[in-house]
């Protein structure tokens, strides 16, 4: 026997078909409840509480990544690069310093090595010959007449203790003895004399050294009014007269190195600078440092040549020229501060080196520094910097 179980409400009754489909309802409606709660939790667990961190990276990504370098501090040797024309360091002219005449021979040529007192050339001296020769026969005779007037002041002088000579004879006869020995006197220092001056038809080297230019040949008529018959190096020493500006003259001294490469060879030669000019040139504003070289056939005076000169160290920071700015206020670079952000330094700039160039003032050496682009960034910006070696830089 089948049995129908009822239930009465209020409304009526329900079957327990419409029971299950209820509760099934219910309990749907209480599972979506729970993962919407649960979808809120997780969204407030990740997103909620990071979300102004989110936006600062996001901010920060955004940002232009820049190059930056830390360029510390180095010791730097200053060099002062210049020209100048090779010269003898003491150039001697050498002339006529008799009355000159006719050229006999000429003994030097350009380029021989010559010893003091050296003779580089003689004149013809026949006339001055016979000269001497009559000279030194005048004073044969005046020694003769010199010798007679002793010899009878002597007799004169033991006859007349007998009494047989007045003593005014004596003192005649001492008289002409002293009058003889004055003319032989005279006529020795005549000869003397000419014998200096045919001795001053030969041209000699006044110091040792090397001798640079020769202007005579043999047969030609010189005298005082030829000019330089020859020009010598003292000592076989040369120099280079560099021509500096009157900020370079100021930090130098003597004593200092420079290395000297004259034009049109590769050879470098050592020198230090041994004169420092004591005035400038009121045109150019130039002075001369006095470079003393040694001796070497491959220096020829009246060349030029390159100089550098090593004027002393300096510790300070060294940029690359890419990180350095221009502008109506002068020279600048762009820094990173500890938030990221671009600062605007001005900067001293001082001389360009091989490494980059130095900065005399403005940096510590510990900041970092925009290696380039820096034209493309505005103070205050915020940036992503990335740190790079000065050595990975082109200068």
């Amino acid at each position: 026997m089948n049995f129908e179980t009822t239930i009465s409400t209020a409304d009526g009754y329900v079957g327990s078909g419409d029971l299950d489909e209820t509760k099934k309802r219910r309990n749907i409606a209480v599972a979506l409840v729970v993962v919407i709660a649960l979808a809120v939790a997780v969204y407030y667990f990740f997103f909620a509480g990071s979300g102004a961190d989110a936006g600062a990276e996001g901010k920060q990504s955004q940002a232009q990544t820049v190059s930056v370098l830390i360029p510390g501090n180095g010791v730097v040797e200053r060099e002062i690069n210049a020209t100048g024309i090779l010269a003898a360091r003491r150039e001697i002219p050498v002339g006529v310093v008799g009355e000159g005449g006719q050229v006999s021979r000429v003994y030097v040529d350009a380029g021989d090595w010559v010893q003091q007192g050296q003779v580089l050339a003689s004149i013809e001296r026949s006339v001055q010959i016979q000269q001497i020769a009559g000279m030194q026969a005048q004073i044969n005779a005046a020694r003769a007449d010199l010798n007679l007037a002793q010899n009878e002041l002597d007799r004169a002088l033991q006859l007349v203790e007998r009494g047989f000579v007045s003593k005014t004879d004596v003192d005649r006869k001492t008289a002409n003895r002293d009058s003889a020995r004055a003319r032989l006197g005279v006529a020795d220092a005549q000869l003397r004399e000419m014998r200096a001056r045919t001795a001053r038809l030969d041209i000699r080297a006044p110091v040792g050294g090397f001798v640079l230019e020769r202007n005579v040949e043999t047969g030609q008529t010189v005298g005082q009014g030829s000019g330089m018959l020859f020009r010598l190096a003292q000592g076989g020493e040369f120099e280079l007269q560099a021509q500096l500006g009157e900020a370079d003259l100021a930090d130098l001294s003597t004593g200092v190195t420079a290395s000297v490469t004259p034009v049109g060879t590769e050879r470098v030669f050592n020198g230090t600078i041994w004169q420092i000019a004591p005035m400038i040139n009121e045109q150019t504003r130039q002075g001369i440092a006095r470079i003393s070289l040694p001796f070497d056939r491959a220096l020829k005076p009246g060349g030029f040549a390159n100089v550098e000169i090593k004027a002393g160290s300096t510790t300070a920071p060294l940029l690359p020229e890419s990180a350095v700015q221009n502008d109506q206020k002068g020279s600048y670079v762009y820094l990173i501060d500890a938030k990221n952000k671009v600062v605007r330094r001005e900067v001293k700039i001082g001389d360009v080196t091989p490494n980059g160039l130095i900065i005399q003032e403005g940096l510590t050496g510990n900041e970092r520094v925009v290696a380039y682009a820096g034209g493309f960034l505005n103070p205050d910006e915020t940036v992503n910097p990335r740190l790079v070696k000065p050595s990975a830089i082109a200068r």
